[in-house]
């Protein structure tokens, strides 16, 4: 029996084929398309320096205010403006008329009081004459002994006279000679050697010295050897030492950089918006006179060095692959991960937890303390499309304010503990982390857990497992895929 094949159902069944290898065909090209594409960057042995960054203010080593401690019209002006001085130089005078008269006054006070006081000796030479005659006569029954009484009396009261008379002049001298102190004090002289930065009188202008003197200029001793007063944060402070090496710029010469040294970590805390920082006292040579007084200068002190390290850009820290988070992936890892290392959300809890725990929280303060982690977590993860020392400096006032609330609800007995603990993390953090780096494996991103050290902002000292140099990791995704939110998971370090 003849078995006939109908062309028609042929066809169809070779279009549905045709058509299922295209669809196929399709699908695999369209994911071969939009299969990320990454940057990479390979692990480099170098030098690496961290350093803490600050602005700063210029400022003379030694500046002196110089005022006056007498009231009076500025009759004459001899500086100006950058005039150099020299001490016990004549640099201005007040009108010295008024001052002249008191003298005047109190040198013929001087002279009234001498004439009593020699009336007041010759009065008391006669009664020692007549005293000494009475007595005589008395011895000779001549007269009564009362008058011998009287005489004594009289003498008595003229040798009174004669010491009162006396201090009176002494008086009238001290008074003479405070009125001389004043006349002096309208000649006003530099204290020391050096440059004047500052006048702040005209001639003809009246100065009062009340309760504080005035002040008419401000000298600086020696321009040549200035310092930078620089405000550096408490969460930095702790790795400032003196002697340490550091540079600075100045906006007035773009391009060139200073150099410096710490000479001074003032233990003086000060405090705005809850944001503490301590000054740092910067050398800064200014041999030929270019740098001035109030200067902005934009400081970064040399806190430790590596000469051979093993890096990685710090974008590789913050790289993850889409569909991960900084708290996501390993777990071990993130549950290992110190309270001051980089992170989000889980070290946050972490951290809660332990305060709990070891500072014996009551219900009341565990709802508020959450509610800080709460906001802070969300602040903390805003800061994540900042540049790094803008993020760093933004996480540093987070986390000051956050200590500050935190300890708001402490009771006293739980405050020394909770000191404690956010010293020991501060310190954990200070020198070793941990984070996360991606490489290709199979086409596929894979994590390897590093151990982080030494950052210069840029770069970051790595070392673990796996990491060697020359090893390509991955720092981000080329086109479309890098805006993708997975790309910017990263979520900035959160050093407590």
């Amino acid at each position: 029996m003849a078995i006939r094949i109908r062309r028609p159902g042929l066809i169809a069944v070779l279009i549905l084929a045709v058509a299922a290898a295209a669809a196929v065909y399709y699908w695999s090209a369209r994911d071969d398309q939009q299969a990320p594409t990454y940057r990479f960057a390979k692990v480099e042995r170098g030098p690496l320096t961290a350093t803490v960054a600050a602005s700063g203010t210029l400022n003379p080593v030694t500046s002196v205010q110089v005022g006056t401690q007498v009231s009076g019209q500025i009759k004459e002006l001899f500086v100006d403006f950058n005039s150099p001085v020299k001490a016990g130089q004549l640099i201005a005078r007040i009108d010295p008329e008024t001052f002249q008269y008191r003298v005047r006054q109190s040198e013929a006070d001087v002279e009234a009081a001498r004439s009593a006081l020699g009336r007041a000796q010759v009065s008391q030479l006669n009664a020692q004459r007549e005293l000494d005659r009475t007595r005589e006569l008395v011895s000779k029954n001549f007269v009564s002994p009362a008058e011998l009484d009287t005489k004594q009396a009289a003498f008595d009261l003229a040798r009174a006279d004669v010491r009162n008379g006396s201090a009176v002049v002494a008086q009238r001298e001290a008074s003479l000679a405070s009125a001389r102190v004043d006349l002096g004090r309208t000649e006003i002289r530099a204290p020391v050697d050096g440059v004047v930065i500052k006048r702040s009188v005209d001639v003809g202008q009246t100065v009062a010295a009340s309760l504080q003197a005035p002040e008419l200029f401000v000298i600086a001793r020696d321009l040549r050897d200035m310092q930078v007063e620089t405000s550096i944060d408490e969460a930095d402070v702790g790795r400032i030492r003196v002697g340490q090496r550091a540079t600075f710029t100045v906006d007035a010469f773009p391009g060139r950089t200073f150099t410096g040294e710490v000479r001074q970590v003032r233990k003086s805390a000060q405090t705005v918006q809850n944001v503490v920082t301590y000054t740092v006292l910067v050398s800064a040579a200014n041999p030929d006179g270019q740098l001035m007084p109030g200067m902005t200068a934009n400081v970064r002190i040399v806190t430790d060095t590596r000469e051979s390290a093993l890096k990685i850009a710090n974008a590789a820290l913050r790289f993850r692959p889409p569909g991960e988070t900084a708290a996501s992936g390993d777990g071990k890892a993130a549950a290992e991960a110190p309270p001051a290392g980089g992170g989000g959300g889980g070290q946050l809890q972490q951290l809660r937890q332990r305060l709990v725990d070891e500072l014996k929280l009551d219900e009341s303060q565990q709802a508020r303390l959450q509610a800080i982690f709460d906001q802070m977590r969300g602040r903390f993860m805003g800061l994540r499309e900042l540049p790094e020392e803008a993020r760093a400096k933004a996480s540093a006032t987070i986390r000051a304010e956050m200590r500050a609330s935190i300890e708001e609800i402490l009771k006293p007995e739980q405050k020394p503990r909770y000191a404690e603990i956010m010293a020991e993390a501060a310190s954990r953090s200070g020198q070793s982390g941990r984070g996360r780096i991606w490489v290709l494996a199979e086409g596929k991103p894979k994590a390897i857990d590093v151990r982080t050290g030494l950052t210069d902002g840029t770069a970051t000292e790595v070392g673990g497992a796996g990491v060697e140099e020359g090893l390509e990791v991955i720092i981000g995704i080329q086109g479309a895929a890098a805006t993708a939110p997975a790309a910017k998971s990263g979520a900035p370090r959160m050093f407590f």
